[in-house]
């Protein structure tokens, strides 16, 4: 990816994570969301975007549903805060990224305990 489409992407990023707060989806508001990451193709005219929550991937997949239902909304509020003559088209997928994370992340902690009651 070029820096263009890099600095594109944190931005579209950025203006998605605030406009998903602002949804009254009952499917999305009271999740704990993340966008993980955004690409957006060369032409910057499509992007995929990637949705995680902490809850695990079937929540994911419920807010990308909401979140499909709301791509016109998000499109307009994306292209009217970054200025674009044509807001990229959205896509939505859930990721299990933050869940994976969040698993390694206690197999460490565990590890690191067990090795702690040894060294006593």
């Amino acid at each position: 990816m070029s820096y263009k489409q890099n600095r594109n992407a944190e931005d579209i990023r950025r203006e998605i994570t605030i406009a998903i707060r602002e949804l009254k989806d009952p499917r999305i508001k009271d999740k704990m969301l993340t966008v993980v990451r955004v690409e957006v193709s060369s032409d910057a005219s499509f992007a995929k975007v990637y949705i995680s929550d902490l809850k695990g991937i079937e929540g994911a997949k419920e807010a990308v549903k909401a979140l499909t239902a709301a791509k016109g909304r998000l499109r307009r509020e994306v292209g009217t805060a970054l200025h674009l003559r044509k807001a990229p088209e959205l896509q939505f997928l859930a990721d299990d990224s933050v869940e994976q994370g969040v698993a390694l992340f206690k197999k460490l902690e565990d590890a690191n305990r067990g090795r702690m009651h040894e060294d006593d």
